[in-house]
């Protein structure tokens, strides 16, 4: 494991130290946990980034479904006559 140091400013220390002691973990596991959850809130982010630019092509191609049409659908959702995907 690699060794990164870091600056906390004064207002934060007081907490981390006394999440620290509450949830009887070093500050060092919480510093690395909420880096691990920054990291994985971007990727999931990118990656919606990234599907909202391909449907916005596809859009611009024409590729598109009536909202009436899928409105039908999911109204028969529950019921005995469920539409097929609308296309």
């Amino acid at each position: 494991m690699n060794i990164t140091s870091i600056r906390i400013p004064e207002e934060m220390e007081k907490p981390l130290e006394s999440l620290s002691k509450k949830l009887d973990r070093s500050k060092s596991y919480l510093i690395n946990q909420a880096i691990k959850e920054f990291i994985a809130r971007q990727s999931l982010e990118e990656s919606r980034w990234q599907d909202t630019l391909q449907a916005l092509e596809s859009i611009k191609s024409g590729n598109s479904i009536d909202e009436e049409d899928v409105n039908a659908w999911l109204n028969s959702w529950g019921t005995d006559k469920r539409l097929s995907t609308p296309k």
